[in-house]
């Protein structure tokens, strides 16, 4: 016994795109080299993108055939309002992060998804968002040495200070 096969919204689209882009890789790929040989540089890459765009196209393909849709709804069962924002606060957060700094970014993102997602006190908000900020610098600043962007916030001349008050720089 077959079930048959519904398609879900945003399905083929989805597949469409992914077709497009595979298509595009293959472009590039052949940017490379064009198929000089199947030694040369770009050999590889096309064969990759090849395969990309025939499985792609298979699907798409398919997925045409299956004109039958199931109950799920685009914007409330794949892309609801809350991942919408969410993914506003992470293009913001990339947009801020190197004028304003890893700091005060990063506060700000935690602080407006945690009242957002929560949609509880600024107490509280604020309380989590500074002790995952403190903990997330102590890790990967202090500990990894990782360099971070430092915006409006003098973190190398506050880092030097700390130092002195503890004697580390003499």
């Amino acid at each position: 016994m077959h079930d048959k096969i519904h398609r879900s919204a945003g399905e083929l689209a989805f597949y469409a795109v992914l077709f497009i882009f595979s298509l595009v890789l293959l472009w590039s790929a052949y940017g490379i080299s064009g198929f000089e040989s199947l030694s040369s540089p770009g050999a590889l890459p096309m064969a990759v993108a090849l395969a990309m765009v025939i499985s792609s196209g298979l699907i798409l393909l398919d997925s045409c055939r299956n004109a039958e849709r199931d109950s799920t709804r685009f914007f409330r069962d794949i892309l609801p309002p809350v991942i919408i924002v969410m993914m506003l606060f992470i293009t913001g957060y990339a947009l801020l992060l190197v004028p304003l700094g890893f700091l005060p970014t990063s506060l700000l993102f935690l602080v407006v998804s945690i009242l957002y997602l929560r949609r509880g006190g600024i107490v509280f908000a604020l309380t989590v968002s500074a002790g995952a900020l403190i903990a997330i610098y102590i890790v990967f600043r202090l500990i990894f040495t990782v360099l971070m962007p430092s915006g409006i916030v003098p973190e190398a001349e506050i880092l030097a200070a700390f130092g002195r008050m503890f004697g580390g720089a003499q």
